[in-house]
């Protein structure tokens, strides 16, 4: 099997698609899964930004260095290159269906469609809270990052 893309895909690029972006790294590590992974935004608000300050704390309480992440936006080309394009919510969904070109290969799902029982669920936005609304959102990429290792895991077997 080839080294499986994924792209995790918020508005900003910030906040919520870093976190994706970390928990999946860390987890397909942990298994020792070879893997291929970003994160974009949907808007162009934030490119070549660092991630949000309150995220890159999450991730360090969780050791993991997210300092070097760029906020970059979401291209057409993405869908040629990526296998799986998660998005955190309807409204990111909504915006990443006006960039697929229609002929790419990525599976486009929104990143909780895959979690046993939360199907439909949004991951929430922290932007507008406090600190702990990341962990809130950690909580619930991590839980998506998991489920997505289990199916990509279950591929390979």
């Amino acid at each position: 099997m080839a080294t499986p893309r994924i792209l995790f895909v918020c508005l900003g690029n910030i906040c919520r698609s870093p976190l994706a972006e970390a928990a999946f790294r860390e987890a397909a590590r942990e298994a020792g899964l070879e893997v291929e992974v970003d994160s974009a935004g949907t808007a162009d608000y934030h490119v070549g930004e660092p991630p949000d300050p309150r995220s890159i704390a999450e991730a360090q309480r969780r050791g993991i260095d997210i300092t070097g992440y760029r906020g970059r936006q979401l291209h057409a080309q993405d869908f040629h290159v990526f296998d799986h394009i998660l998005g955190m919510d309807r409204s990111n969904m909504t915006n990443i269906a006006q960039v697929d070109p229609g002929d790419g290969k990525a599976k486009v799902a929104m990143l909780l469609d895959i979690v046993p029982g939360q199907e439909g669920r949004e991951v929430a936005d922290p932007w507008y809270g406090e600190a702990d609304g990341f962990t809130a959102t950690w909580a619930e990429v991590d839980a998506g990052a998991r489920a997505l290792l289990a199916v990509l895991l279950d591929q390979t077997s």
